[in-house]
């Protein structure tokens, strides 16, 4: 409950940077931008659990962080069908996700987003080559409330989120206890694709 209460007030505090990193590669990156900003207080939000690496390069794809959502993987070349953003430890279950809906042969991109007071400071045409207006079938992954995120996932996109008060439990079980899995994303994901 506590974890809820502090993403929500970072979330609405006007003029607070805040970033989630989802990785040990994001998290040097989210510091690094922490350092170098000069535009207000900001904030690091950080797991409780470890997380798995994000990709398998020496952190180089994380240097995207520095503009804030970046895409961090994609099956194919062109535009995606469906774009998977997740934030901090989410992240993983939107890259699973996205690497099982490539095995149906969906085209689908994964944007890590750890911060979107960074996100929405960027120019327009890079804010489009992340997560295009064309693609409207969209799934946000995120272990908190869902508010704020219609913003990034449209008004045809799903939120994997929580929808009532949290619980104490080692991770794994929480993620189970309230839908958050590569599962649920994934069936997210098809569902919109199925209406599209």
């Amino acid at each position: 409950m506590l974890w809820q209460f502090w993403q929500a007030w970072e979330r609405l505090t006007s003029g607070l940077r805040s970033q989630c990193p989802g990785d040990a590669h994001e998290t040097v990156e989210a510091w690094r931008a922490a350092l170098r900003n000069s535009g207000g207080p900001g904030a690091l939000i950080f797991s409780r659990q470890t997380l798995p690496l994000l990709s398998a390069d020496d952190g180089a794809q994380a240097r995207g962080l520095q503009r804030s959502a970046y895409i961090l993987w994609q099956s194919g070349a062109g535009q995606p069908q469906v774009i998977l953003i997740g934030s901090g430890s989410e992240t993983q279950f939107a890259l699973t996700a996205g690497k099982t809906l490539a095995t149906e042969g969906i085209r689908a991109r994964v944007v890590s987003m750890p911060s979107w007071e960074l996100f929405d400071r960027q120019p327009d045409d890079y804010r489009e080559s992340v997560l295009p207006s064309a693609v409207r079938a969209r799934v946000a992954v995120e272990a908190a409330i869902k508010l704020g995120w219609e913003r990034y996932g449209g008004l045809d996109g799903a939120v994997v989120g929580m929808a009532g008060f949290g619980a104490s439990a080692p991770a794994s079980v929480l993620y189970q206890k309230f839908g958050i899995t590569t599962e649920a994303v994934v069936a997210s994901a098809q569902k919109l694709l199925a209406k599209a």
